[in-house]
């Protein structure tokens, strides 16, 4: 991981967006990770303070990781579980077309990605037989069984349906908490955008954004900005495709 200067200038309309948001707000001294000692401005009450500057440095490369990510058309898992993220992260995933874990990882989502498929395929088996009546030909009780059955997969993996083998980046909201997720997506080489607090360890996160990963306008606004940034890639090649069809017509 590069070494984050927090003196940089700029940014001013960023910094003061992050502020208003409350991402500044850390976790107590006791809790503080030693990873992140460089981005800590200070103390209010038993709170620490982020440093806002070196967040917003980190905010911006992983920006400019993540327009690269979709211009390659590279498909992005975003993924968090905690209820402040919840929402938000499933609006934004379904506003990019991308798949998401919004309720729990599932461990080998990743590591163990063909079983994880033979789950979607399945659901989507299910899906299409109850809505064609292949299922009427059950009984009440069968019919109820199998609605369960769905009711389950729906719950676990209805977010990765889209998801169609190994993601070219993770965006995941607290690191500590989706810890699975990052070491698996590490065991494949596959890059983590992370919007890690204080209390998280950031040393093996490729892109961490330090900030308040617990209030939903911190995580909206920086999932928020993630996502266009990953929609700005994939429009910029959508545009070139327009124009090299323009000319060869």
């Amino acid at each position: 991981m590069e070494e984050i200067k927090i003196g940089e200038s700029g940014g001013a309309g960023i910094l003061e967006a992050m502020f208003t948001a409350g991402a500044h707000y850390g976790h107590t001294r006791s809790r503080r990770h030693p990873s992140v000692a460089a981005f800590i401005f200070g103390k209010k009450n038993a709170s620490e303070i982020i440093n806002l500057e070196g967040t917003r440095v980190s905010l911006e490369r992983a920006e400019e990781f993540l327009e690269e990510l979709g211009k390659a058309r590279k498909q992005l898992l975003m993924v968090g579980n905690k209820p402040e993220a919840r929402m938000v992260l499933r609006k934004e995933a379904e506003r990019l077309g991308v798949p998401y874990v919004s309720a729990r990882w599932i461990g080998g989502t990743i590591t163990n990605f063909e079983e994880i498929k033979k789950r979607l395929a399945k659901l989507e088996d299910l899906r299409a037989k109850r809505s064609s009546g292949d299922l009427d030909v059950y009984t009440k009780r069968e019919r109820g069984v199998i609605d369960k059955e769905i009711g389950d997969l729906e719950r676990k993996f209805s977010g990765l349906l889209t998801l169609k083998g190994l993601p070219g980046a993770l965006i995941v909201v607290d690191s500590r908490a989706e810890e699975i997720a990052v070491l698996e997506a590490r065991a494949r080489k596959i890059p983590v955008v992370s919007i890690s607090s204080s209390n998280c360890d950031i040393s093996k996160i490729d892109y961490p954004i330090v900030a308040n990963d617990s209030s939903s306008s911190s995580i909206t606004f920086f999932i928020g900005r993630l996502a266009d940034a990953y929609k700005r890639g994939k429009g910029k090649v959508e545009s070139t495709r327009d124009s090299e069809d323009s000319l060869e017509a």
